[in-house]
């Protein structure tokens, strides 16, 4: 026993169901649980995945703080963008992952 739907709304349905996980898969492609990816640089964005815990550091708050400056909360790039030198991002979190 089953409930059965006008195909219109079966079509409808399906096509809300793959929406659905495309957006999910776009939005968590190769992110593992507990981290976030940030797009950071100047001119040319480059993609890094971070884990989250580096959200409550200080140093990395400051760089959230200008993002939020330059960017408000609409990010070019459709995910947290940080307008820094890429060197001083990856000095950044070189010296986080190690303290």
């Amino acid at each position: 026993m089953g409930i059965r739907l006008p195909i219109f709304m079966a079509l409808h349905a399906n096509k809300i169901f793959k929406w659905q996980q495309h957006l999910h898969n776009r939005n968590h492609s190769n992110v593992p649980k507990g981290h976030i990816a940030v797009y950071v640089g100047e001119a040319q964005k480059k993609r890094f995945v971070v884990p989250i815990s580096y959200l409550n550091h200080p140093s990395f708050l400051d760089l959230l703080n200008r993002a939020q400056e330059e960017f408000g909360y609409n990010h070019p790039m459709g995910g947290l963008t940080i307008p820094c030198k890429e060197e001083a991002f990856i000095s950044l979190t070189s010296q986080l992952r190690y303290s």
